[in-house]
């Protein structure tokens, strides 16, 4: 029946803590990437729907789509406060996470991409608390709610992976394939691939990946921004879609 320690095994699944070893860190990157982990990644498609809708992508250009957004978007944006923030909240310098926090939110320009990232980012950090049960989680979480950050999902994702021990660097790259899964979710599901060309794109992406998470991590606040100007446009225009399958 397996009632012996039953309650005190229950107690230590609650809270499992941060990670104490490298494969446990790699455990942590695993299952904060998942898809089935419900932080609502699921529910983005990074511009792509726009693409589509304006018929401006299709299957041979779907990989140097993505590549340009790692590039030129998220990596310059995303992937550079998610490292910036991952230092400050080891260093626990809070007002420093919260700082790139406000400067990543004042960079993206549309109201779309704004409110699906702090939504993501809240969401992110709720139930990263429960999960993981690092107390720093959850005191940026209220940090968050009071609205003393906006708590978007890249520095959200950095605080879950600093106080769980991931390091910096597999920290923006599991996020950076988390983004790039996602992606290839949503073509998918746009019909602008199939499964076997999705995962090829996949993993012809991961050089790109790797020149991001470098480029990133050599960044410093100032340099926070991205340049996608025509997926600005496609979002902003799917923002006022009369049908969408996709929050952003």
């Amino acid at each position: 029946m397996y009632r012996k320690g039953t309650a005190g095994a229950e107690a230590s699944a609650d809270r499992c803590g941060p990670a104490r070893t490298d494969l446990g860190a790699l455990l942590v990157s695993l299952q904060l990437t998942d898809s089935a982990f419900p932080s609502g990644f699921y529910t983005l498609s990074h511009s792509l729907e726009g693409f589509a809708q304006e018929r401006a992508v299709d299957d041979r250009s779907l990989p140097v789509l993505l590549q340009d957004l790692l590039r030129h978007g998220v990596g310059p944006s995303d992937a550079t406060a998610l490292a910036l923030a991952h230092r400050a909240a080891t260093a626990d310098d809070w007002e420093a996470v919260a700082t790139t926090d406000r400067r990543l939110y004042a960079t993206k320009l549309n109201r779309e991409m704004r409110l699906t990232s702090v939504r993501t980012g809240r969401q992110l950090l709720d139930l990263a608390q429960e999960v993981f049960g690092a107390p720093g989680i959850a005191a940026y979480h209220q940090r968050v709610v009071r609205r003393e950050a906006p708590g978007t999902q890249a520095v959200a994702a950095a605080v879950v992976y600093a106080l769980t021990r991931v390091p910096v660097g597999q920290a923006v790259a599991a996020d950076l394939f988390a983004f790039c899964a996602s992606f290839a979710g949503a073509a998918l599901r746009l019909g602008l691939t199939d499964h076997r060309r999705a995962q090829r794109m996949l993993r012809q992406t991961a050089p790109v990946i790797e020149e991001t998470t470098e480029a990133a991590l050599a960044r410093e606040l100032a340099d926070i921004g991205a340049t996608t100007f025509a997926a600005d446009i496609m979002s902003a225009r799917h923002e006022r879609a009369e049908a969408r399958l996709f929050a952003s």
